[in-house]
């Protein structure tokens, strides 16, 4: 929320995305004071998810009319790059601010084949879909062993490609169960088993392919069965396993060689798909 220009006072940053690498989309759950909040020409696509109880709002887009409006749980306001926006609020709240990097929407207006990536402001906007995506990125805000940049890269795309299909972009064609081409299929597995200690990313992992990043995620999962993070989670803990049962090397060392992000990481993703903590798969080497 860095591009506000006035408010009564600063928010409290009670989550956020800041210090993690999320490389197209921005969260940062806020506890708002109340009062006014003013946005001038907002250099990135903005969303505002409302959380909690109802609450009376002001507000006006650009040099459009006041409104006095309820704002309710899961209600979205959108305010696109280079437009400005006023509110007031008449008693502290919660929102979670979401902002697209630039390159965002252009990409997913790409991938459904539209010549222009625009958005149109709106207000109390009541999308089932993007209020599941909101909450999803929420909950790995809050989670304690967080999915990391495929997971955040996959809600991102998503998250664009929704924004654009509710200003009209078509839905893509059904794919009728068709997956990845074999060739495909073996350099993507052999990519990703070469490289789990690395920060893999979705942008990489399409161009392997030679696709975009929409039409992978979904050609991913019917091949593999699993969305592109949880699968490269259990090829992870595959790998920690078979390092484990080796038995030459240290915990926090084969967290890093399997691509966790820490020891605990590892300990939680290996008990939540193995049902056993890595000790336990050590001492049962013998």
């Amino acid at each position: 929320m860095n591009q506000m220009a006035s408010v009564a006072a600063r928010p409290q940053v009670l989550l956020s995305s800041r210090g993690r690498d999320w490389s197209h989309l921005y969260a940062d759950l806020l506890a708002m004071p109340g009062g006014p909040v003013t946005v001038q020409d907002s250099r990135q696509t903005m969303l505002s998810v409302h959380v909690g109880a109802p609450l009376r709002v002001r507000c006006r887009i650009g040099d459009g009319p006041r409104e006095d409006r309820l704002l309710l749980h899961g209600d979205i306001d959108i305010l696109p790059a280079g437009a400005s926006g006023e509110w007031f609020d008449e008693a502290p709240t919660t929102a979670l601010v979401l902002r697209l990097a630039p390159d965002l929407l252009p990409r997913a207006a790409a991938e459904l084949g539209l010549s222009r990536a625009s958005l149109a402001p709106q207000v109390q906007l009541r999308d089932p879909r993007l209020v599941h995506l909101a909450w999803a990125m929420r909950a790995e805000l809050s989670a304690s062993d967080a999915s990391g940049r495929l997971y955040a890269d996959s809600l991102g795309m998503a998250l664009a490609v929704q924004l654009l299909r509710g200003e009209g972009a078509p839905a893509a064609a059904a794919d009728s169960g068709r997956g990845l081409a074999p060739a495909q299929r073996r350099r993507v597995a052999e990519h990703i088993a070469a490289h789990l200690e690395d920060d893999l990313s979705l942008d990489a992992l399409s161009r392997v392919a030679g696709l975009g990043a929409t039409q992978f995620k979904t050609l991913f999962r019917h091949s593999f069965g699993l969305p592109v993070h949880q699968y490269v989670i259990r090829r992870r803990v595959e790998q920690a396993k078979l390092l484990l049962l080796q038995g030459r090397m240290g915990l926090a060392e084969i967290a890093l060689a399997a691509g966790f992000a820490h020891q605990s990481h590892m300990a939680r993703s290996m008990k939540r798909l193995l049902g056993i903590s890595p000790a336990q798969v050590r001492k049962a080497a013998g």
